[in-house]
This record gives structure tokens, C-alpha cells and sequence, in this order.
């Protein structure tokens, strides 16, 4: 990559928040960040094909407010990690995924299968969790 960095999928964060320094904070970075984004995905739409006007109805509005999730997301760890550091963020933030995913599953919300969470899957989620936690930690 011509001498770049190699940031990966946790290097957005990096990103956006160079991009808060220089374009004055959080909001603008994640307001510039989706308007570049919506601009690649309207592209994209329009190459393989827009969707029909029924696929957009709005029957159950409540799948709709991922996109909200998602600006908090952006707008949280462009916040954050110069704050607490990226590492930290990142922790907090799959953390934060372990037991949403974990209580979504075993109450079968938003549509998906249940998964009743035993202990087994319990601590195999903790067991998770320690190990972002120790990966974190300074010597």
C-alpha cells in the first residue's frame, strides 16, 4: 500500500478519529464518514439494481433503526478512543456486542432464532470477554 499503514476492520475507528481532529470533532468526522459512504452505496445500489418500492415499506419500522445504531456506534468510538485509546474503546465495544448478542439470542428479539443461553455458552462468553480484557491490560 505505498508505504500506508495497515489499519484493518478496527482501524475505521483510527480513522474516523484523525478525521475528527482535523475536521473538528466526532459528528463531523461521522457526518463526513457516512456522506462519503452514502455516496459509495448509492453507486453501488444503482450497479446491481435498486430495490422495488414494496421492499422499503415500512411495515416494521423497528429494523429500521440499525442505521441509528450505527451512527451511535461511529459516533461513540470517534469519541472515545483518543479519550480512553482505541484498544479500550474496541474492548468496551465488543464487550458491549458479547452480551447484546448473547441476551438477544436467549429472548429471541429482533426476529432471530432463540438460543436460550445455558452456563456452558455463559462462561464460554465470559471466557470471551477476559480474553479481550487480558489482550488489553498492561503488564
Amino acid at each position: 500500500m505505498g508505504g500506508q499503514p495497515h489499519f484493518g476492520l478496527f482501524g475505521i475507528a483510527a480513522l474516523n478519529t484523525s478525521l475528527g481532529h482535523q475536521i473538528g470533532g466526532p459528528v463531523a468526522a461521522t457526518a463526513a464518514a457516512f456522506a462519503v459512504g452514502l455516496a459509495v452505496a448509492l453507486v453501488l445500489l444503482v450497479v446491481n439494481g435498486v430495490p422495488s418500492r414494496d421492499a422499503l415499506a415500512f411495515d416494521r419500522p423497528w429494523i429500521w433503526f440499525g442505521a441509528v445504531f450505527i451512527l451511535f456506534y461511529a459516533v461513540s468510538v470517534t469519541f472515545a478512543a483518543p479519550r480512553i485509546g482505541l484498544g479500550n474503546a474496541i474492548f468496551f465495544v465488543l464487550l458491549g456486542q458479547l452480551v447484546a448478542a448473547a441476551a438477544i439470542d436467549h429472548f429471541g428479539w429482533l426476529g432471530v432464532v432463540p438460543s436460550t443461553l445455558t452456563l456452558r455458552r455463559a462462561l464460554g462468553i465470559a471466557i470471551m470477554a477476559l480474553g479481550v480484557w487480558f489482550a488489553r491490560k498492561p503488564l
